[in-house]
């Protein structure tokens, strides 16, 4: 598989329908698998992602390839010492499995940095955790019972 290079390019406050629209159609699958109304990025309201865009510590960024925005990383970095979070990363559902969430994951680490992250995400999405094990991020052994069918696991990287 050849990995195509990407792009980081900052959003700014003019984007952020634009960021929320692509949210609910990329978490749109995800929503209907786990119906899980309270907490997926599928069903969020667009003041809840402007309210994270206004906080100083996040930085919204597009994930760019051949000019075409192929997604959204979110970053929180709030450049104390504490962990840096990746939540939510998407790739639009067009634009997946051709190494653009890999990408984007090292140019936010070369931007902010390559050690004290963190993240979490579906447990019972396979291709998900292998993504994030391939980067070098490992469980934490904490994993949050959401429903019958839906676990949240957590991941850092120290290095």
């Amino acid at each position: 598989m050849t990995i195509i290079g990407i792009e980081l390019i900052q959003a700014k406050k003019e984007d952020m329908e634009t960021i929320w629209k692509m949210q609910l159609k990329a978490f749109a699958g995800l929503l209907e698998k786990y119906n899980d109304y309270d907490m997926s990025p599928g069903a969020e309201k667009f003041d809840m992602v402007m309210a994270r865009f206004e906080q100083p510590w996040t930085i919204y960024y597009f994930i760019v390839a051949n000019s075409e925005r192929v997604g959204v990383i979110r970053i929180i970095d709030k450049k104390d010492g504490s962990k840096k979070r990746i939540s939510p990363i998407w790739i639009m559902p067009e634009f997946r499995n051709k190494g653009y969430a890999q990408q984007a994951i090292l140019a936010a680490e070369k931007i902010h940095g390559s050690k004290n992250w963190c993240l979490d995400t579906i447990l019972q999405e396979k291709g998900n955790c292998h993504l994030y094990e391939k980067l070098g991020y490992h469980q934490t052994g904490k994993i949050e019972h959401i429903s019958e069918i839906m676990d949240i696991v957590f991941y850092e990287k120290d290095s």
